[in-house]
């Protein structure tokens, strides 16, 4: 236990300080107890009694930590795959996933609360601090005054398990803002707006240096046609899709499958439905 100290002391302040981490602990085989630590941006810690081994490892805790998985996987002494001369343990401490919404508008509100429904910690982002803030979104876990792009370079790096929507419905807000989000690996990017306006929008980012890879991302209209219209329904419908994504499930289809008019003709004027772009889904 003694040996283990430094380890564990490492583990906590990462836990303290709500960072992801994962803590990979040989349990069959050569060195039965072993353990290693393995945190993003850091030096691991500790050793599994082989620097080949700690490598493969390494790579695989990683790999689980960014998918918020733990499990039991199987190497030679040496780290070789196929063999099962040595069972890891990895286990994962993944933070909760984020959702970053640029924009304090109405749609924003209801996002934000079936978000933090399915367990994601929300900040809501919009440089008019008239608009954004704390009464306005009790729900959020941080509201920020500032650009969508310099707030992204301020966070984390995002992952498959993070989501950014971006809900300004204006071109000096959006476009920055999925240019940015189009540098991390998010797993879910949208962005507000109808056919027409997301239309005029690729052209403005093509405009900003977004290759047509990137463009190719792009789901349009935002969610799972669900046939939604008001701003808590639009938000289940996001939620959903993200959900479908992430796992991959079939026979459900995104609003971007479709053409033409995103609804029937409404009775009543109806606020433009989503535009989303396709990330890196873990």
């Amino acid at each position: 236990m003694v040996a283990d100290t430094p380890i564990y002391d490492a583990l906590a302040r990462a836990l303290r300080g709500e960072r992801p981490i994962a803590l990979a602990t040989i349990v069959e085989g050569v060195g039965l107890g072993a353990k290693l630590l393995v945190e993003p941006g850091r030096p691991t810690v500790g050793t599994l009694g082989n620097v080949d081994l700690d490598r493969v490892v390494t790579r695989d805790a990683r790999a689980e930590l960014g998918a918020g998985l733990s499990s039991t996987r199987h190497y030679g002494e040496h780290g070789e795959a196929r063999e099962r001369a040595v069972s890891v343990f990895i286990e994962s401490f993944a933070v909760s996933p984020r959702m970053i919404i640029f924009g304090a508008v109405d749609f924003t509100a209801a996002l934000a609360r079936v978000a933090k429904v399915l367990g994601y910690h929300v900040t809501v982002c919009d440089a008019r601090s008239t608009f954004a803030t704390t009464a306005r979104f009790p729900m959020a876990d941080l509201v920020v005054n500032d650009w969508p792009d310099r707030h992204l370079a301020t966070v984390d790096p995002l992952g498959g398990r993070d989501a950014v929507c971006v809900l300004t419905h204006d071109a000096k807000f959006d476009v920055p803002a999925i240019v940015a989000a189009l540098a991390t690996d998010v797993g879910y990017l949208g962005a507000m707006g109808s056919r027409r306006t997301h239309a005029t929008r690729v052209e403005r980012l093509r405009d900003a240096g977004v290759t047509d890879a990137d463009l190719a991302r792009v789901m349009a209209p935002i969610g799972l046609d669900l046939g939604a219209r008001t701003p808590e329904e639009t938000a289940v419908a996001i939620c959903a899709e993200i959900i479908a994504l992430r796992t991959n499930v079939e026979g459900v289809r995104s609003l971007r499958d479709g053409v033409g008019p995103i609804h029937a003709a409404p009775s009543s004027p109806e606020p433009d439905s989503a535009v989303v772009t396709r990330g890196r889904l873990a």
